[in-house]
């Protein structure tokens, strides 16, 4: 938090698929999972677009923004 300014922020993700593949799916979800009521309150979701599949041996890196996830002020 900066002058009444709030920025979430963090380190890119990387799902590998490792013993083999990860199904279709097209929705990934972002979620706090430290506070225990409500429990895992979501933070934002992504549209992929279409359903995907991650090959055994494969990754996907969801990147974000240099900026931060999202702003609040």
């Amino acid at each position: 938090e900066s002058g009444g300014t709030y920025t979430l922020d963090a380190d890119d993700i990387t799902i590998t698929a490792s013993g083999g593949a990860i199904a279709q799916f097209r929705y990934v979800y972002l979620f706090n999972d430290t506070p225990t009521s409500p429990a895992d309150p979501l933070i934002c979701m992504w549209d992929m677009g279409a359903a995907i599949d991650i090959a055994d041996g494969n990754s996907i890196t969801l990147q974000f923004n240099a900026s931060g996830i999202l702003t609040v002020a």
